[in-house]
Order: C-alpha cells, then sequence, then structure tokens
C-alpha cells in the first residue's frame, strides 16, 4: 500500500438544486513520484466532480482535491442518505486502486403537477376526462383529490380519489362529470369547472376545465315542433269553426224510389162497366212490378222481414282471448316441476326483436355477431330463496340508482327497461338468496367475457367494462 487517504468531512449534508463540498486528503507513502487519477463511482457519480483530476506526489508529501456534490432539483436526486466513492488509480502502481467512501444526505423537496386530459370534453349525459397527477419532487407523495364548479351544476365522480405517486412517478385518476340538469332542447351551455390535488401540509393545487353539455335534441329539430304543433292546433280550430254541413242524400232518394215504385191500384172487377160482347177489348197483362219498399210493404212483405229479422238476431262468435307471453316464471315452474334442486330461467329483449322464449340452466339468450344489443332481461329461479339485481345502461349507467329489482321463487324479475328512448344494457348485477349464481356475458366486440361465479349471498357484476360502455348481446346463467 503507497497510497494514505481522508475525508474532511467524512459526511456531508445538501439541498437538491445546490452544492457541497468535500476535502480528500492524499499522501504518497511510497518511495517513487506517483501520480494518481480521481474518479467519483456510485449513484451520485452522474453529479460528482473532482478538482483537480489528476494528482502528482512525491514521496512522503500529501496533496488535496476537492469533491464538489451537485444534486439536480430532479426525482434522481433520491432524499435521504447516499454513499458515495472516489477511485483512486496510482500510475505506478495500477493494482494498487483505492477507493475511500463517505456518506451524502440529500435533503427531501417535494413538487407535484397536475393536468385535465382532455382539458375540455363534451357530452349529452357525462363526460369523461383524466388527471394526470406527476411527482416531480425526490419522496414519495400521498394526495386527494376532489372536484367542484361554481354553482353547483356538475357532480362527479373520481376513481381512486386518494393517490399515493412514486418519486418521478405519475398516477391516472379517471373522473365521470354528470350535468345535474338535462338540456333536451337547444344549444350547448359550457360549465367551467376545478379539480384540486389535496397534500397534507401544503396548499390545493387546482386543475381548470370546461364540460360543454350537449342539447339533447338540437334546436332546428325543437323549432320544427313547435311549428307542427302550432299548426296542428290552427287546423283542429279551423276544423271546429268552420265544420263542413255533411248531408246524406241516401234517405231522401230512398224516400223518393219508395213513393215511385209503389203499384197502381188495380180496378176492381165490380167497379168495371160492363161492355157487349161484341165491344170487349182484352186487357193486356200488366208488367211485373218492382219489389215494395219497407214503407210501401203488405203483410207478405212484413212477414218476411220479420224472418230475416230473427235470422240477424243470432249472437256472433266471441273472439278468443290472446294466450299470456310464457314468461321466466312460467319455465322455471314448469322445470321445477320436473326436476328437484335449483333453477334458474330466463330470457333476453333484443333491440328490434322484442321478448325471446325463455331458456335455463346455462343456455344462451341474447343474439352473438349480429349486433342486436339487449335491452331488459326477465330472470326466474328456483329453490334459491330468491334473485335479486340491477341492469347498466350504455348511456344512463345504473337508470335506477341504488335500488334493486327482487324476486321469490317462482316469480318474474325485471332488469334494464324496453322502452325506445332507454340505450341498451352494457352489464347487469345478480345474486341469490341461497346459494350461488354463475353467469357468462357476451359483449358487443370482445365477445364472451368468462364464467364467472358469485359467493353465497354475494353479488357479482357481468358485462362490459363501465369505462368502454359496450352493449351486452348475450347471456348464460346457472344457479
Amino acid at each position: 500500500m503507497t497510497l494514505w487517504t481522508s475525508l474532511e468531512p467524512a459526511s456531508v449534508t445538501v439541498d437538491p438544486g445546490s452544492r457541497a463540498t468535500v476535502r480528500l486528503r492524499v499522501r504518497n507513502t511510497g518511495d517513487v513520484v506517483d501520480e494518481y487519477r480521481f474518479e467519483p463511482v456510485g449513484p451520485t457519480a452522474p453529479w460528482t466532480t473532482v478538482e483537480p483530476p489528476t494528482l502528482r506526489l512525491y514521496p512522503g508529501t500529501t496533496g488535496t482535491v476537492e469533491l464538489t456534490f451537485a444534486p439536480p432539483r430532479t426525482p434522481d436526486a433520491t432524499a435521504g442518505p447516499n454513499p458515495y466513492a472516489v477511485r483512486i488509480t496510482p500510475t505506478e502502481h495500477p493494482d494498487a486502486v483505492t477507493v475511500p467512501e463517505g456518506n451524502l444526505t440529500v435533503t427531501a423537496f417535494t413538487e407535484v403537477r397536475a393536468e385535465l386530459v382532455p382539458p375540455t370534453v363534451k357530452g349529452r349525459f357525462r363526460g369523461r376526462p383524466r388527471i394526470a397527477v406527476d411527482n416531480v419532487g425526490n419522496t414519495r407523495v400521498t394526495a386527494s383529490l376532489s372536484g367542484g364548479d361554481t354553482g353547483d351544476r356538475l357532480s362527479y365522480e373520481l376513481k381512486p380519489s386518494n393517490v399515493q405517486i412514486e418519486p418521478g412517478r405519475a398516477a391516472f385518476v379517471d373522473a365521470t362529470l354528470r350535468p345535474r340538469d338535462i338540456i333536451w332542447f337547444g344549444s350547448k351551455e359550457e360549465h367551467p369547472y376545478s379539480v384540486a390535488v389535496r397534500r397534507s401540509g401544503a396548499e390545493p393545487l387546482p386543475v381548470d376545465g370546461t364540460f360543454v353539455q350537449r342539447g339533447f335534441l338540437p334546436r332546428w329539430l325543437a323549432t320544427a315542433l313547435s311549428f307542427s304543433l302550432a299548426l296542428a292546433i290552427a287546423f283542429v280550430m279551423i276544423w271546429i269553426a268552420y265544420k263542413p254541413q255533411v248531408r246524406s242524400l241516401a234517405e231522401e232518394r230512398l224516400a223518393e224510389a219508395g213513393v215511385s215504385t209503389l203499384p197502381p191500384p188495380s180496378p176492381s172487377l165490380s167497379a168495371a162497366p160492363s161492355a157487349p160482347p161484341s165491344a170487349a177489348v182484352p186487357v193486356p197483362a200488366a208488367k211485373p212490378e218492382a219489389p215494395a219498399t219497407a214503407d210501401a210493404g203488405g203483410t207478405g212483405g212484413s212477414g218476411g222481414g220479420g224472418e230475416s229479422g230473427g235470422g240477424g238476431a243470432s249472437e256472433a262468435p266471441k273472439p278468443k282471448p290472446k294466450p299470456k307471453p310464457e314468461t321466466a316464471a312460467t319455465a322455471v315452474k314448469q322445470l321445477a316441476a320436473r326436476s328437484e334442486g335449483r333453477h334458474i330461467c330466463y330470457r333476453a329483449y333484443v333491440a328490434d326483436r322484442g321478448w325471446q322464449k325463455p331458456v335455463c340452466d346455462g343456455s344462451e339468450a341474447g343474439t352473438t355477431g349480429k349486433g342486436l344489443p339487449i335491452k331488459a332481461l326477465n330472470i326466474a329461479v328456483a329453490g334459491t330463496g330468491g334473485v335479486s339485481g340491477n341492469g347498466a345502461h350504455v348511456v344512463e349507467d345504473w337508470l335506477t340508482g341504488d335500488k334493486w329489482s327482487s324476486a321469490a321463487d317462482g316469480k318474474d324479475m325485471y332488469i334494464g327497461s324496453s322502452k325506445e328512448a332507454v340505450s341498451p344494457l352494457q352489464g347487469f348485477t345478480i345474486k341469490v338468496n341461497d346459494g350461488s349464481v354463475c353467469q357468462n356475458a357476451n359483449v358487443k366486440g370482445k365477445g364472451w367475457m368468462g364464467l364467472g361465479c358469485t359467493k353465497p349471498g354475494d353479488w357479482r357484476y357481468g358485462g362490459s367494462n363501465m369505462d368502454e360502455g359496450l352493449q351486452l348481446e348475450a347471456v348464460e346463467f346457472t344457479v
């Protein structure tokens, strides 16, 4: 060993963005003149400099170099103790490398940046921006997020609402904005809002954005409907004020026909004047008369009319009542009568096709690969103590909120809506009171999502991911 070293001081503290200096004393304990090269090593090497980088010493002499630490104000300068070292290589004895070590403590600093992606979102019933929260400090950050706007016109749903971010990393929070009032007619409205990022002991960091709410129907359509309604009202008023007098000529023509077709009275033979045989003139045969009307008919006509009237008085056969549609409850009762145990039957209301026939115990309801979404489901169970569920729509999400539908064994339960104005289902939740229920859902563009079963007495969601909002096309259930 031909070298002696000493660090003064061995431990030092530095703030990110500033500098700290340590002296390294080196003594040549050998018997020849030697030159020493200095090289920083370790995690602090990128922001450590040595001046001078080389030092030439005579035997028995001592020299000094300065180590300067300049950690940047970035996440690369990790807060806390950081070991550092300097490799010293003698030129005359390259194998006799010496590496003195010390400790550098970097103080902590926090800096958080947040951004809305995109800053402006548009929608009729909701908007879905994302908040990117970046930790550009050198220590872990815990923050919570909340939304607000002037006038409380929007409601906010943030997932997750609390985040922990490591230095140099970013966290993304999905936000769902919903207007409290729907614009049915008219142009769009802009709602400025702000999402606040809150940290303990620091001022909230606001991030501003804009939600552009569109009208459900365009203004021109509202104008057209108003104009059409006004025309309809005006037409009705004119019809009432100037109602045409309609007079039927059928009765008049019938009366005229009845009077004109009456046969003239036949002269009595006793009243006819007697004429001598020589002067007798043959009487021409009378022409056949037209059938007498009701006003001019005799007793024979009345009798005939009575017979026809008697025949017309017979009662017409009553139409048979339409058979009631077969529901899931009808199917599950028939199945339970034939087979013991637990059973589940169900049917789907398919867009443009209506209600399908019920199927049971794992059979497919709905359609696949035809682009026909399911709008509603009818479910009934046997042997499970009842069933409960709720439906999530593509546009309205959970239309009934926290209110679930439920039905006892052998009764019909309905989730979703068959109304044309309501969007199709994107998913559903389901549970049974006794045992478990398994479901598999077919989603547009993704196919079957895989079989999933509930724990006893618990519920399970099936269908499209809520962030994607894809249409539900087919389902399968077993219990």
